[in-house]
């Protein structure tokens, strides 16, 4: 077969039948899903037939559960009565129930499916709920019929997200200054001003689908068509995005089928009293690093009902696409624990895990055929080949994958090396090169880098001098040194480090500490499980010139076209610690020695011309010392020809220039 992807990297060509397999393996699943249907989203219609229904003269419950003998319905709507409502079961375990009235079942009531399965009686969630709640006294986890009395309507018909991404990532629990859970509705009304204000286009939304376990960051479901109760209703959720399409925000939701939570009378684990269902039997349905469940994506049946939670969550709550969480636990059968991908060996072997290649084939052509605008997200370390190209051309399909690399090696860096020995050749590779024609997220951290037992890089570089160094009138060397690699790290990955750029809520203005959410080892505490937003609102406190920096970095490089175009290196001197490279219509030169400042330094530059600064790190609006004037240079020839012009650059600083004339 004829791939693409080979003109791109031909030293893949050595794989051509792995590359062949994955087309084949593709096509051959499309025909038997599509056997009775005309597309992939015809397909995905589980959450249409499968749940609660109301028609006009009573309500349809169906559950597919083969591996039961008996299914009942029962709620508060029946006084618990466990088998008052038994289920008839059908051809492939589907069971159904009719119940007549309109008012049979009404929206609040608390519902259980009652599964009898091997001589065992179980109490589940039914499998399609569309909402979940906790009782506050018996701590239990319900299923809650779902039927408002007046369905939101949208506003957003015209809404297209943007080319260019700026993903600000958001977990709606946290994004409050106060000790508790935050609701849609304060995000929708507080934070959303703030995310457009800085200038992101894109939020991506944490811990959406139900999770019983709240410190779990929403990575393991339970419930995978329940909008989180925690943070409040449906329709507050659907308000909240119909708000960001407003603003021009895109929102994409954090989906987790990587894997799913153990639990079982919550959860779709050993729903029907088998450990098989949805997932491997065995060992090899068992997580061994995470301690949850991994889905058997060879299953038509699990195929089914994960692309039927894609496009629901797509027609019902609007989302623009979606950040597929562990995709490398999918692609490989040891789930890449301890694989340290150095080779392509590792990609293409016995531990390729084929099915779940082409469930997420199938995933990310199903989600273009709902919306072709949509937006798709790989969070993938292993770099696999492809992963970010259209399947037409051998890939998976994914538009962008994250530049995982890109944050590690910046924590690595703040933890082991003095900054005056950085490799600056190492770290232009890191940002600059990646898989061709492969677009990724760049990002210097998001909400993994400041987890407990880790910090935010401003707090790593920082650490207890921000308690009482903040000040705007205090002199402090280590707040210095710290906010001068803050935006500098910031603006160099933002514009090197791929097509989109990505920042987890509050690192814009260098929150301080780490992420720990309640729990027993801490007392239950919601200290660090917030934003403290005021900080940047103190007008006494340096945080704020961190998110003018911030803001004035993304509408800079908007302006001057900087995301996605090419960069040309004009510029790297490891030694002196200085690297400047042209992208858009922007010039970038940074020094990033700690005390050297340049007097009169030869920049190269792309063309004759007069050259103003437009911006800088050192600005007084942004805690700088106003070292770097915003003035014009005159492009000039040195000794050897080339042409440039004569810079005056300080330590630790980043100048922006473009051509004016």
């Amino acid at each position: 077969m004829n791939h693409t992807i080979f003109r791109y990297d031909p030293l893949l060509k050595a794989y051509e039948k792995d590359f062949d397999l994955r087309k084949q393996n593709f096509e051959s699943k499309k025909r038997e899903l599509l056997k009775e249907c005309s597309s992939l989203k015809d397909f995905a219609s589980g959450h249409l037939y499968f749940g609660f229904h109301k028609e006009a003269d009573g309500w349809h419950y169906r559950e597919w559960a083969p591996g039961a003998e008996k299914m009942y319905l029962t709620g508060d709507f029946c006084g618990w009565d466990r088998y008052a409502y038994p289920m008839e079961k059908g051809e492939n375990g589907v069971f159904s129930l009719f119940l007549p009235g309109a008012d049979a079942l009404k929206d609040g009531q608390k519902v259980m499916a009652v599964v009898v399965s091997g001589g065992r009686e179980l109490e589940r969630i039914p499998l399609y709920i569309h909402r979940v709640v906790q009782d506050p006294q018996t701590i239990a986890w319900n299923g809650v019929i779902y039927d408002p009395a007046e369905p939101y309507t949208w506003t957003d018909s015209n809404f297209k997200p943007q080319k260019k991404l700026f993903i600000y990532e958001c977990h709606i629990g946290m994004a409050q200054e106060e000790g508790r859970v935050g609701t849609y509705e304060e995000f929708r009304i507080h934070i959303l001003p703030k995310i457009a204000d800085l200038g992101y286009n894109t939020i991506q939304i944490m811990a959406i689908m139900e999770h019983p376990y709240y410190a779990s960051f929403g990575y393991q479901v339970t419930n995978f068509f329940a909008a989180s109760s925690r943070f409040g209703t449906p329709e507050e959720l659907k308000k909240l995005i119909d708000t960001a399409h407003k603003m021009g925000i895109a929102v994409l939701l954090d989906v987790v089928h990587s894997h799913a939570c153990k639990n079982t009378r919550e959860g779709i684990n050993e729903f029907d009293g088998t450990d098989y269902q949805f997932f491997h039997a065995g060992a090899k349905g068992e997580h061994p690093a995470w301690n949850t469940k991994c889905f058997n994506y060879d299953k038509n049946e699990v195929i089914h009902f994960l692309l039927s939670n894609l496009r629901y969550w797509m027609e019902e709550y609007h989302f623009d696409g979606f950040r597929f969480d562990g995709v490398t636990s999918m692609l490989y059968q040891d789930h890449g624990l301890g694989t340290a991908f150095t080779g392509y060996d590792q990609y293409f072997s016995m531990n390729t895990d084929t099915q779940a290649v082409t469930y997420l084939q199938l995933a990310n052509e199903m989600v273009r055929e709902i919306n072709p605008n949509a937006i798709t997200i790989a969070e993938d370390t292993s770099a696999l080949p492809g992963l970010a190209l259209p399947i037409s051309k051998g890939g998976i399909g994914f538009d962008y994958r994250l530049a995982m690399g890109e944050p590690d090696m910046w924590i690595r860096l703040l933890k082991e090396t003095p900054d005056e020995y950085w490799d600056l050749n190492s770290i232009y590779y890191e940002l600059a090169c990646r898989r061709p024609m492969e677009p990724v997220i760049g990002y210097c951290e998001s909400h993994d880098q400041a987890l407990v037992g880790d910090k935010t890089i401003m707090f790593r570089l920082c650490d207890k001098e921000m308690y009482w160094g903040m000040g705007i009138n205090q002199e402090n060397m280590v707040i210095d040194r710290g906010m001068a690699l803050h935006k500098m790290i910031r603006l160099i990955t933002a514009t090197l480090g791929g097509e989109g750029y990505l920042t987890f809520m509050g690192n814009e203005f260098g929150h301080p500490e780490w992420i720990d959410f309640p729990r027993e080892g801490n007392g239950w505490s919601y200290h660090h499980c917030r934003r403290q937003w005021s900080l940047a609102e103190n007008k006494d406190l340096k945080f704020r010139y961190l998110r003018e920096f911030e803001k004035d970095m993304v509408s800079l490089i908007k302006k001057q076209k900087v995301m996605g175009a090419k960069d040309t290196q004009l510029m790297l001197h490891n030694e002196e610690k200085t690297v400047a490279y042209s992208k858009g219509n922007a010039i970038f030169a940074f020094n990033f020695h700690p005390t050297r400042s340049y007097e009169s330094l030869f920049l190269p530059l792309p063309e004759e011309g007069e050259y103003q600064v437009t911006m800088s790190s050192d600005d007084y609006c942004y805690g700088g010392s106003g070292r770097i004037y915003h003035q014009s240079y005159h492009t000039v020839k040195n000794a050897d020809g080339k042409v440039g012009i004569q810079v005056y650059l300080p330590s630790r600083t980043v100048m922006v220039l473009q051509k004016v004339k």
